[in-house]
């Protein structure tokens, strides 16, 4: 296994694929494209030419939040989403200007927690802030 990566924004079926094999759904084509081309940084891992994993960020500069990260099933375990973190968080620090204060964050899912942690996020609420919030529209 010579797992490559690279900050390219796969198509929408690749991104399609890779959140079907965790059972994630999809969201609808335009809305989908028009995420991946606002997203700010896109980190892509393959195996070869098949894509096993990917992680991306949106933000403003000062807030980020790391989104969609994603390893198939069968490559889990293997330090990929690690490397896939990694990779983001050093995107973000090496675009900062030098005295930048930067907040990261994201949304684990259910059972996942634990792997952030390991990476260095603390789960909220903690001394900083309070609980993480969403609300989901549909339209």
């Amino acid at each position: 296994m010579a797992i490559t990566y690279s900050e390219k924004v796969p198509d929408l079926q690749t991104y399609y694929d890779l959140r079907e094999s965790v059972e994630w759904n999809n969201f609808c084509p335009e809305q989908t494209q028009k995420a991946l081309d606002n997203s700010v940084y896109f980190v892509l891992a393959k195996d070869g030419d098949k894509p096993v994993a990917m992680g991306r960020v949106v933000g403003d500069g000062m807030y980020y939040t790391i989104v969609d990260v994603v390893v198939r099933p069968e490559y889990q375990g293997r330090k990929i989403g690690a490397t896939l973190i990694n990779k983001l968080v050093e995107l973000i620090q090496n675009d900062a200007p030098k005295g930048a204060r930067l907040s990261i964050q994201l949304l684990a899912a259910k059972g996942k927690e634990e792997f952030y942690v390991k990476q260095g996020f603390k789960i909220c609420p903690h001394e900083f802030c309070g609980p993480a919030l969403r609300k989901i529209i549909y339209t």
